[in-house]
């Protein structure tokens, strides 16, 4: 990224750079006090964005938000995988203090719902406005409505 397309980025507000920053110093931070002086100012650029991550969101690798966290609600028991692409208005939700784990290189369509104690495999992609509450198998695609599973093209049970 060259120095205009980074004041480009910034002057837009979508830059999380440091919100990641401060993210992963959180989660090595064992000083109960920087604990909480690093989760207000995360609070207050997810707040600024539209978006929440929770506390204890596991992430391989941080996921590309091409809206930035606009609308996008992550559990605090979720856990992402590596090249992960979250559009916005996502919610990824619990239930009982459960949460998905979303695997490696899946795409989230705007407006998707994914909740629950569900796994979601490899190269998975969710369609705009799916909701997900059902294991999810590797290499397929979920659209809505109703939400279905589509492999190579037909549609799946």
């Amino acid at each position: 990224m060259n120095i205009r397309e980074a004041i480009v980025d910034y002057s837009k507000g979508d830059s999380l750079r440091w919100f990641w920053r401060l993210f992963y110093w959180r989660q090595q931070c064992s000083n109960s006090t920087m604990r909480s002086i690093l989760t207000f100012f995360l609070n207050r650029i997810a707040c600024r964005h539209g978006g929440y991550v929770g506390y204890g969101a596991v992430f391989d690798a941080i996921p590309l938000l091409p809206h930035g966290l606009h609308g996008v609600y992550i559990s605090r028991y979720a856990r992402i995988g590596a090249n992960c692409c979250i559009y916005q208005n996502v919610t990824i939700g619990e239930v009982n203090r459960i949460a998905p784990q979303i695997g490696n290189s899946c795409l989230i369509g705007a407006g998707a719902i994914i909740v629950g104690d569900i796994k979601i495999g490899n190269d998975v992609k969710i369609g705009a406005g799916a909701v997900v509450c059902t294991d999810i198998p590797s290499h397929v695609t979920v659209v809505a409505p109703p939400s279905r599973i589509l492999v190579r093209g037909t549609e799946h049970d």
